[in-house]
């Protein structure tokens, strides 16, 4: 039998992200080598890089299976739940202009929109250049289920991040931005 023991507590945490708008959506910048020097999306089909994409595909999806269960409301869908986020980093914009850059087709981002308006988590309002169209604002409502999602998966993921080693935890927080970059690719 063994000892129940009390977790260690985390040897690394992870801070909240800051709330400034995010440069990544900007995709016409300069390419990016990769690790074995060539240019974005042109890497070697060699086994090495081959198995690495695998580890890193299974890697994410387990990440985001294990993730979308630390939403304050399991009830919202993860579509609805990324809408409001670019929402909260962009500001208010057109439908147009969010499914752009929440990569979907216009009519499921009308879909999305209008299950976040009757839950009360965004306000549809007049665009201030053309009166035909409409623009997307968070509610208070929003915000703060937003902040409440965002420090429940932090503190899950700060725990999770304390069982790594400090090298581990190094190469994991280099890591992080090209994760980002890749997200918003």
């Amino acid at each position: 039998m063994s000892e129940a023991t009390s977790p260690e507590p985390p040897r690394h945490s992870i801070p909240d992200a800051p709330d400034a708008p995010d440069a990544t959506d900007a995709t016409d910048g300069p390419a990016v080598a990769g690790a074995s020097g060539a240019p974005s999306g042109e890497l070697p089909g060699d086994p090495e890089n081959a198995a690495a994409v695998n580890t890193l595909r299974i890697a994410v999806l387990r990440l985001a299976r294990r993730i979308r269960h630390q939403r304050v409301d399991r009830s919202m869908g993860l579509a609805e739940l990324s809408a409001l986020g670019t929402l909260h980093r962009c500001g208010a914009m057109t439908p147009g202009e969010l499914a752009r850059k929440e990569h979907v087709q216009p009519p499921t981002m009308t879909r999305i929109i209008s299950q976040l308006h009757e839950r009360g988590l965004v306000r549809l309002e007049p665009h201030a250049d053309d009166r035909r169209q409409k623009t997307v604002t968070p509610t208070e409502r929003a915000e703060e289920m937003l902040q409440a999602t965002r420090a429940q998966t932090n503190a899950w993921l700060t725990g999770l991040a304390g069982r790594l080693d400090d090298e581990e935890w190094a190469l994991l927080r280099g890591a992080a931005p090209v994760l980002h970059k890749l997200a918003h690719l």
